[in-house]
């Protein structure tokens, strides 16, 4: 596909959309006709990717950005660098994600986990909201976990600086990006751009290769998860149903809205989430 088709045709981006449930996102949309910016780590991973959706979806078309989103400046520079080249940007699908073993620091002094799950959402939807207003009605789909239904969150401490383990990293950070997509929701009222986040249900991916007891135990429960194309199910219907394109700061297990965490509803935390991640994350 030239650069002009590409600038012609409606536009998405899925971040995490080398592997797991992202790749088959990406492929459902360019069977729906996008043109897909599929971001990624892995050279391999995202040709593999590009191929497939050029075999199998010839409705559509894809290409590739190679960035590491525990890089709150590479991750900005993405933003920029889409909003500039697709001016016609209508989905952003922000499914990337990781689980770590031990706490680990970026080389911007942000806790791993929170820097892709929570921030770098932030950072790229920040990014990226001008070009989805220009393009409205659009649509940002954020890829929840269940681990976020009984979560805490701790503004003060959202890099979990006192106290962290695997498990509540994971799922802070998972709290805490769900509650700046509806925060995000609430601010982008009226706006034609709405917000809202899928769980895709328990799916057999990167939590598998956790090491440990706990990799261990998810390795043994592999065999009752979703597959990843399952996993996708949920996602792609909220970026493509045509009775959602109103829907806006909402939480979807199986296509279905369902109660998040309460910490979610609660507009005073909310607040203080978005002001603690917008001290993280600096100015635009």
């Amino acid at each position: 596909m030239t650069g002009m088709d590409a600038a012609s045709r409606k536009t998405a981006v899925v971040t995490g959309g080398t592997g797991g449930i992202g790749r088959f996102v990406a492929l459902g949309l360019a069977r729906a006709g996008y043109h897909v910016v599929v971001v990624g780590r892995d050279p391999a991973k995202g040709e593999a990717v590009l191929a497939r959706i050029a075999r199998e979806a010839p409705e559509g078309s894809a290409e590739l950005e190679l960035v590491d989103l525990s890089s709150l400046a590479a991750t900005r520079d993405l933003g920029r660098r889409v909003a500039s080249s697709h001016p016609n940007l209508s989905l952003l699908v922000l499914n990337a994600g990781i689980f770590a073993a031990r706490r680990e620091e970026t080389d911007e002094g942000h806790e791993r986990v929170l820097a892709v799950n929570h921030l770098a959402p932030f950072v790229l939807l920040r990014e990226l909201a001008a070009t989805l207003r220009a393009n409205a009605p659009a649509r940002i789909v954020t890829v929840g976990s269940s681990s976020s239904d009984r979560a805490s969150i701790d503004p003060d401490d959202l890099e979990l600086r006192r106290g962290w383990n695997m498990v509540s990293a994971y799922s802070r950070s998972k709290l805490g990006v769900m509650m700046t997509t509806f925060e995000w929701a609430r601010r982008l009222e009226a706006s034609g751009v709405t917000a809202n986040v899928a769980h895709p249900g328990a799916v057999a991916t990167g939590l598998v290769r956790t090491p440990g007891v706990i990799g261990l135990a998810w390795r043994g429960l592999a065999a009752f998860f979703r597959t990843e194309e399952e996993g996708a199910e949920t996602p792609l219907h909220l970026c493509l149903a045509p009775d959602l394109a109103a829907v806006s700061g909402r939480y979807f297990k199986d296509r279905r809205v369902v109660r998040p965490n309460r910490r979610a509803e609660d507009p005073a935390l909310l607040a203080r989430v978005w002001a603690a991640t917008e001290r993280l994350v600096g100015p635009s």
